[in-house]
């Protein structure tokens, strides 16, 4: 019913008058805004020894720069959709750029770990009001005959932002400082502030919707995605429950769900419009992008870590390792589009996901020399694969709801990329820790006395330090330790590599169940 309603409503009658210059200049300026935000959630990863050495901080702590932001803009990207009905996307759009911009100045100028994290969670949560603002404006203000364009660059801003943060992040601190990540942020955010205010026109604001909004539903959701993200972000570090905070912070999540799901059903107005899941190719394209959200933020993370830990990479020499998966996504984004015109939408994903396992699948026979070139394919394929996927579920997801539905279900959308990430990264780390612990003991059983090969290793690795002076038996054993437990490490990355691949090919075989018209009939209205 829902895509039948949307396309009667979707189409704008007069679709040159939407596509007036200023109006698509305003939404380049809202796109360069909403890359800003998701890059600095990437941005620092490479680059958290340097700000933990210029913040004299524990690497306990230097962790939430990067968990402090992920939090707080959790909060604000669902939140978004009824602020900009409120105020209008003018009005906020323009002070989350002008937020961001400020707060990401205050980061530069901190000077202990305990400033840096405050002035992290203000720029994550103003600044993941940016995000869904564009997925909103994309179906909103372009009619359907546009969105093959439209919707791959929206894509690519989203999916490419994370993957190449990592480099952008390793050169700034390499060349200046890590001052810098943050500095650079500034003049492009008063440049899209200034654009965002005097270009931006699509909607009016609704200020009597104030006095019926629900505080309650707020606190219970700041609550509840707040703190699921936390007990996801650290619950690997700290062993999962037999840490007290891990307890707290689930029972705070579970409290705070109950409450806003109740209030989300009660209000008049909540703070979240569920009712958006009722329309199936939403609930589809946000099961999609959850799943995408594990690939993407998943695969950003193990990559990094292999080449750190096992080849020991610095951040410069894995920013140039990764930036392959960028370039591959930012030549597939106008394939994509041309694609989206002329394929089915589930065609597209299948392939998209198909690509996807086989990257993942290669990676299983990953060993200690795998280098540039081993790793060029997989990444190929991973960034081909990502924008082949994404542009068909952004369509299937957005692209058949009425406009009035549109601002809510942005922000409930781009939340499942972001906690499908969350929940990914936190199975990830502990399949990597239980596995590599599992493989290291099962190794050790190995290395007996009466393993002969261990003996001679042992003995010639030992008359060579001995030779020199040094305890050779005890460098011997020492670096024997060292090779079980990057052994260990390996087979956990295999496990870890095999588990997204099951996890793809699944999804080729759930696309199979959606129904034909999948986001394509409101695209074909255009014409």
């Amino acid at each position: 019913m829902a895509a039948i309603t949307s396309t009667a409503i979707a189409p704008p009658a007069p679709a040159e008058e939407r596509m007036d210059p200023k109006r698509v200049f305003a939404f380049l300026a809202m796109v360069f805004g909403m890359f800003m935000s998701i890059l600095d959630i990437q941005i620092v990863s490479a680059s958290l020894a340097e700000i933990q050495a210029g913040l004299g901080a524990g690497s306990d702590e230097v962790a939430w720069v990067q968990t402090a932001y992920l939090i707080a803009e959790v909060i604000m990207i669902p939140l978004s959709g009824v602020l900009a009905r409120i105020v209008s996307t003018r009005v906020l759009f323009t002070f989350c750029a002008a937020g961001f911009t400020l707060a990401s100045a205050l980061c530069a100028t901190a000077t202990n770990i305990e400033q840096m994290i405050v002035y992290r969670a203000i720029q994550g949560f103003i600044g993941g009001g940016m995000i869904p603002s564009v997925f909103a404006a994309a179906f909103t203000i372009f009619p359907p005959s546009k969105r093959n364009v439209v919707s791959p660059m929206v894509g690519l801003v989203a999916t490419l932002a994370p993957t190449i943060g990592p480099t952008i992040g390793g050169y700034i601190s390499h060349a200046m400082s890590w001052h810098w990540l943050f500095l650079i942020n500034v003049i492009p955010g008063i440049l899209v502030a200034a654009a965002a205010w005097s270009l931006i026109d699509f909607d009016k604001p609704d200020l009597k919707l104030l006095k019926k909004f629900d505080w309650w539903g707020l606190a219970s959701m700041a609550v509840f995605l707040g703190t699921m993200e936390f007990v996801l972000e650290e619950g690997n570090n700290k062993d999962w429950f037999n840490d007290y905070h891990i307890v707290l912070g689930t029972v705070a999540m579970v409290i705070g769900g109950a409450i806003f799901f109740w209030r989300v059903f009660k209000v008049e107005l909540p703070v979240v419009d569920l009712r958006a899941f009722s329309n199936a190719n939403f609930a589809f394209g946000s099961l999609f992008s959850f799943v995408m959200g594990v690939g993407l933020y998943g695969l950003t993370y193990l990559y990094p870590l292999y080449l750190g830990r096992i080849r020991g990479y610095d951040s410069l020499m894995i920013g140039e390792t990764m930036f392959v998966s960028g370039a591959a996504m930012f030549l597939t984004a106008p394939v994509a589009g041309a694609l989206s015109n002329k394929l089915d939408p589930r065609v597209m994903m299948m392939i998209g996901f198909s690509g996807f396992a086989l990257g993942t699948y290669m990676m299983t026979g990953i060993t200690a020399d795998w280098d540039f070139y081993e790793l060029l394919v997989p990444q190929i394929l991973r960034g081909c694969s990502l924008m082949i996927c994404m542009v068909p579920i952004n369509n299937l997801a957005l692209g058949t709801l009425p406009p009035d539905r549109i601002k809510n279900a942005s922000g409930l959308f781009n939340l499942t990329r972001n906690l499908g990430g969350a929940v990914g990264l936190a199975i990830i780390n502990t399949m990597l820790t239980q596995r590599s612990d599992d493989h290291y003991a099962r190794l050790s059983e190995q290395l007996s006395w009466g393993n002969q090969a261990a003996l001679d290793w042992l003995a010639s690795v030992g008359a060579n330090y001995d030779s020199y002076g040094l305890d050779g038996t005890a460098v011997a054993i020492k670096k024997l330790s060292g090779v079980v437990t990057q052994q260990a490490w390996l087979l956990s990355f295999m496990d870890v590599f095999m588990g997204l691949t099951v996890l793809f090919v699944a999804l080729v075989f759930m696309v199979l169940l959606l129904k034909k018209p999948t986001g394509a009939a409101p695209a074909g209205a255009g014409h």
